[in-house]
């Protein structure tokens, strides 16, 4: 017989349980309902289970939304039974936990209550005995609480570091939940954080994904969950630990050759099928190193044409840094300077589209031959900044500042002037097209 449908006086019904983990937010234990479709107009249940799936669907959409707003409501009595518990001179202590407690504990608390005349006062009662549950929060609930308690980490992103923050966390959520079921987090084990971590080696051993990827991918549920142990008092074991995927390996590009980068991609010509915009930023990475992000997100008050040293800022305009040391000034040689001087107000059609436009330009450079190996791409052009500063006895200190890289050293001074950083790109700038 179908799921969820039994007979009942010549009608097929609709039948289900209540599942545990929603059964505090739904009293009914069993949902009946009939689905109007005659046994005798349909022997095999054909019409009837396409019926029982949509109230099927309906259902756990009612239950979800019950238990988002049984969550949020027992988060507040909870939370409230704390501080009630203070105000009146004690630590909240769940039931539990008080009854393992020495009887002078319990006792204390009692006498608390006659003294102050709050035997009749409910909420009182409940702070002080502990007999407000802890809210217990569904799995598939996990991303919306810990975007709620974390607002202050994210409140700075652009819209689309947003859009990717939220999208890779959603997704390893909703892996879980089919892995797993959608159970209270309270209820995790090491057992169910080991099926995920076995779900990911096998796409690592098939070579549809790196190890990088699977630890990353648990790394943002830990960090969920470990979030949720402190800022909602669920006292979570770390499930993930140990954990791990071995043969981690950063996926390094290369670097394209000076000559390459000169000869190739900055001849006349060499890039006419990439609109003006792109090329011109293509020109900017190629003189300063700037990561692609960066550049496309460059604003006109970060952009100094007239100064006696033509420069750009990077700062926080309406985005975080990847680093707090990614805020930095770098001087405007070569193709960069020459780019710039075509944009004096930045690049606003790419602005907040890194994805899209790296994902453009590789493309472009696939198709015509501008690849010199799978190693290279659009990011490559950092990496041969980085070589041609060497190669030009650049100090490392002012590597690290142009690059905009964490060091983890203590800082003193200012650190290069613009003045220094312009000899050192000076002489490793590249000539513009001579048809920009």
């Amino acid at each position: 017989m179908p799921d969820f449908l039994t007979r009942r006086d010549g009608t097929w019904h609709f039948v289900r349980r209540v599942p545990v983990e929603f059964a505090e937010f739904d009293r009914r234990g069993i949902v009946r309902h009939s689905t109007k479709v005659r046994v005798a107009n349909d022997r095999t249940g054909r019409r009837a289970t396409r019926v029982a799936d949509r109230l099927n669907s309906e259902l756990e959409a009612h239950w979800r939304e019950l238990a988002g707003n049984g969550c949020d409501e027992a988060i507040r009595t909870y939370d409230e039974a704390r501080r009630r518990a203070r105000s009146l001179g004690f630590e909240y202590l769940d039931n539990p936990q008080l009854l393992l407690a020495p009887w002078e504990k319990r006792v204390e608390r009692l006498e608390a209550i006659l003294a102050n005349g709050l035997e009749n006062d409910k909420g009182a009662r409940t702070a002080l005995l502990g007999t407000t549950q802890r809210p217990s929060i569904l799995l598939s609930k996990l991303f919306d609480e810990y975007e709620t308690t974390t607002k202050d980490e994210t409140k700075n992103f652009s819209r689309n570091q947003l859009r990717v923050w939220r999208g890779g966390r959603r997704r390893v959520v909703g892996e879980l939940v089919d892995l797993v079921g959608d159970k209270p987090i309270a209820e995790l084990t090491h057992d169910d954080a080991i099926d995920y971590s076995e779900w990911w080696r096998e796409r690592v051993v098939t070579g549809e994904c790196t190890a990088k990827s699977a630890n990353k991918s648990m790394g943002m549920l830990s960090r969920m969950l470990k979030e949720m142990s402190i800022r909602r008092r669920q006292n979570l074991p770390d499930i993930f630990k140990g954990l791990r995927l071995k043969g981690e390996v950063d996926n390094v590009r290369s670097p394209f050759e000076p000559s390459f980068i000169q000869n190739s991609l900055l001849a006349d010509g060499a890039l006419e099928g990439l609109n003006e915009d792109a090329r011109l930023i293509i020109y900017v990475l190629a003189d300063t190193g700037l990561r692609p992000s960066e550049a496309l997100n460059l604003q006109p008050n970060a952009i100094h044409l007239d100064a006696p040293i033509p420069y750009v800022e990077i700062l926080p305009d309406g985005r975080v840094l990847k680093t707090e040391d990614s805020k930095r000034e770098i001087p405007l040689v070569g193709a960069a300077l020459a780019a710039m001087k075509l944009r004096p107000s930045g690049f606003p059609h790419y602005r907040d589209r890194s994805a899209s436009f790296s994902a453009l330009v590789n493309k472009y450079f696939e198709g015509h031959g501008l690849r010199p190996t799978k190693q290279h791409s659009l990011y490559s052009l950092r990496h041969s900044f980085k070589d041609r500063l060497i190669a030009a006895e650049a100090p490392d200190s002012l590597i690290d500042s142009l690059m905009g890289h964490r060091t983890g050293k203590p800082k003193y001074g200012k650190g290069p002037s613009l003045e220094l950083k312009l000899k050192f790109l000076s002489a490793t700038a590249f000539r513009p097209p001579s048809r920009l």
